[in-house]
């Protein structure tokens, strides 16, 4: 059991200086707020992460709205380039 390059004697001997300073009494207290800090900064991560794919595909559909956009009106204007070009079929003689 490896957690954050910590084996399990040294996360023992973490835990066993922990009682020492802070007592039977407090350890309990502190391991539910540790517990609640770690929820709450994975919650804003969580949200963080949202947050961002939200923004990045409102912005490919803005891409992709400007895109046709851009082809809808080139359309026009290249049918027409078109018509000028297209040799005209010449009359019966």
């Amino acid at each position: 059991m490896n957690i954050f390059g910590i084996g399990l004697p040294e996360m023992a001997v973490i835990m066993v200086v922990a009682l020492l300073v802070f007592g039977p009494k407090k350890l309990p207290e502190i391991g539910r707020s540790l517990g609640k800090a770690i929820r709450g900064f994975q919650d804003a991560s969580k949200e963080f992460e949202n947050e961002f794919k939200r923004e990045a595909q409102q912005i490919e559909e803005s891409i992709k709205m400007n895109a046709e956009l851009e082809s809808a009106k080139n359309s026009p204007e290249q049918a027409n380039k078109e018509k000028e070009n297209t040799p005209t079929p010449s009359e019966p003689g």
